[in-house]
């Protein structure tokens, strides 16, 4: 029998790679628990310590956010009153 491919959302990503940064548990532990492979709760804990300063606006990404904070006010209002 086959098994299915499960897709696992955002908030259950944070919640696993959130109790492995927290290390009170071992990866196995872990693991089991969340009933996912060791290796995958490694990526996501990567993940997570590698954009958490994105959360304060440490770092910005390249292509940006429609309406970021990389436009200046200024920009989007020029020539109104002209």
């Amino acid at each position: 029998m086959k098994r299915t491919r499960r897709n696992h959302g955002a908030t259950f990503k944070a919640q696993v790679a959130l109790a492995a940064v927290k290390g009170d548990k071992t990866l196995a532990e872990l693991a089991e628990q969340f009933r996912v492979h060791p290796t995958q709760i490694t990526e996501w804990k990567q993940q997570l310590l590698a954009r958490a300063a994105d959360v304060f606006g440490g770092t910005k990404h390249v292509g940006g956010h429609a309406g970021s904070q990389d436009s200046p006010r200024k920009d989007r209002t020029a020539g109104a009153g002209e």
